[in-house]
């Protein structure tokens, strides 16, 4: 029966550095690296992320400065990031890639805000899910009678103060990710 509640937490732990990650590539008014977290670019045939092939840094709010280790990737770097969902447009210099990052529109912000509530929900049903599993195991381990009923009690109510505890932490990593995009 601890398996299962270990088991579950590692699932919602997961499922909260899942969110985490997606929201670090969700474009704000702000430079980051992690905007550039997904994209891949064609080095040797093989497609790799940009971050093993160039160094990507902030030197301002709103300027993101990318140096390939190959000058050679100049040009596919710039393609990735044209085909890429940022909107962005690279400015390449025949030694570094610049990205001026503009402001986002109010209209944007609000589609932002919506798209991240999305993430957000979507995270909040993964984690239903974890909960729905570990209480299906633990009916199964009653049944085989490995713990009583009492014990299937008490775990059942572990598991739902587990799922409302990561419910809270999502719900302020999204209310965190809505203040920054809304950020003029």
């Amino acid at each position: 029966m601890k398996d299962v509640l270990k088991r579950a937490e590692e699932k919602m732990k997961k499922t909260v550095q899942a969110l985490e990650t997606d929201f670090n590539t969700l474009r704000t008014g702000r430079a980051s690296a992690g905007l550039f977290d997904k994209i891949r670019v064609s080095y040797y045939g093989q497609e790799t992320p940009l971050d093993q092939v160039a160094s990507i840094s902030v030197p301002e709010a709103r300027l993101v400065v990318i140096q390939p280790w190959d000058k050679s990737l100049l040009g596919e770097i710039e393609k990735a990031i044209y085909k890429s969902e940022l909107s962005l447009t690279p400015s390449n210099d025949g030694r570094i890639i610049r990205i001026s990052i503009p402001p986002l529109t109010e209209e944007r912000r609000k589609e932002l805000v919506k798209m991240a509530k999305h993430q957000g929900e979507q995270s909040k049903v993964a984690l239903r899910n974890v909960r729905r599993e570990a209480n299906d195991d633990l009916k199964k381990l009653e049944k085989a009678k490995e713990i009583s009923e009492d014990e299937l009690q008490l775990d059942t109510v572990k598991i739902q103060e587990l799922t409302d505890t990561y419910v809270k932490k999502i719900d302020a990593i999204l209310e965190a990710k809505e203040q920054e995009i809304l950020e003029v």
